[in-house]
């Protein structure tokens, strides 16, 4: 646990950091676009995972690993040297936690509020609507939802909007029943 609270701190700075890089050089929406795809690679590929996790591979090979994966992918300019920084730094294993604050800091210099929800079975569009709903109202602002399926939930939702979660799954419930089965 102090270990990925360390890494989202430290993510939280890099983020804030090329942030404001790209806000400056008016390259907002292509480096979030950039992150949004290195997102996706990273979901896709257990090896690029395993690359960035894994301290085996030296903070050279992380780097050219980046670079190439930047090439291929045509990343911009600022997104490129940013993952050089980062993995010259020694801090490749903490892009997840880069990626999710840049998104959190994009999304709340639009307006809107990012929002991680999980099911346990894929949302339909009318529920997705109203979860939404439920955000926009609870909230007060537009939600950017980004939906994500675990079936160990059994049942229900979280939702996770900064810091704040939102536990209504079966999972927790159950959870919560057996410990106080347990105290009695």
């Amino acid at each position: 646990m102090a270990d990925d609270s360390k890494a989202s701190n430290v993510g939280g700075r890099y983020a804030q950091a090329l942030f404001d890089l790209a806000n400056d050089e008016k390259k907002l929406s292509a480096v979030e676009a950039d992150l949004k795809a290195l997102k996706k690679m990273s979901a896709d590929s257990k090896d690029l995972r395993t690359l960035l996790a894994s301290p085996a591979f030296s903070a050279d090979d992380k780097g050219k690993a980046l670079a190439a994966l930047g090439d291929k992918a045509k990343l911009n300019p600022t997104t490129r040297k940013f993952l050089g920084l980062l993995a010259a730094n020694g801090r490749a294993s903490t892009l997840p936690a880069v990626i999710t604050a840049f998104e959190d800091l994009a999304a709340n210099a639009r307006g809107a509020v990012s929002a991680r929800v999980t099911t346990a079975v894929p949302l339909t569009p009318a529920q997705s609507k109203g979860v939404a709903a439920a955000l926009r109202s609870a909230l007060g602002k537009d939600p950017e939802i980004e939906t994500r399926v675990d079936p160990a939930l059994l049942g229900g939702i979280k939702v996770q909007v900064g810091s704040r979660l939102f536990d209504a799954s079966l999972r927790s419930k159950l959870d919560s029943l057996k410990f106080a089965l347990k105290r009695a």
